[in-house]
């Protein structure tokens, strides 16, 4: 609250030790309210960390800046204009059996991107929105990997979680 609702936040990153310890831990539950005029200003700044020139992201979570509520902040890429848009409380309730490939980064992994095999195609998901209206939206492509990657981050994962699994999945299936 000591700074301009558009002034962009200092995005955590993983090498640094206590910035890492915090992205490593799980988020909890923030109440919906649109009268909070705490949680107002958040969702400003954290919408303009976003679309900072520095981070150009298409997506952030709240313990990118190191607030371990539930809030993201997301690019829909499969809506008219691409708008971003803002969820509280987001769970994915379900994912198709359907994976995809996408190059992934983030803004607290600097300087690197991986190629993700593993991310449900259509994911299925309730969230509250900041009027607190609780729905349920299926997600599908490109669109779902941003969500599943912004949820990850509430949940204390990063995407290199998966690229590890995926590694040592490979090499299960490549021994004899």
């Amino acid at each position: 609250m000591n700074a301009d609702s558009l002034k962009p936040m200092r995005v955590y990153k993983i090498t640094n030790t206590t910035d890492s310890l915090l992205l490593r831990s799980k988020s909890t539950y923030i109440k919906p309210n649109i009268n909070n005029i705490t949680l107002q200003s958040f969702v400003k700044r954290l919408y303009a960390t976003v679309r900072d020139s520095i981070s150009l992201g298409v997506g952030i979570a709240a313990p990118q800046v190191g607030i371990l509520k539930n809030i993201i902040w997301v690019q829909r890429f499969d809506k008219e204009n691409f708008p971003f848009e803002v969820y509280l409380n987001p769970v994915i309730i379900e994912y198709s059996s359907e994976t995809q490939i996408f190059k992934e980064g983030c803004l607290s992994i600097p300087n690197r991107s991986d190629t993700l095999y593993n991310r449900a195609l259509t994911i299925k998901m309730e969230y509250d929105t900041m009027n607190a209206e609780h729905k349920i939206e299926t997600v599908t492509g490109f669109t779902s990997v941003i969500f599943q990657h912004e949820i990850d981050h509430l949940n204390g994962i990063l995407y290199l979680d998966h690229l590890e699994k995926e590694v040592r999945d490979s090499k299960k299936l490549n021994t004899f």
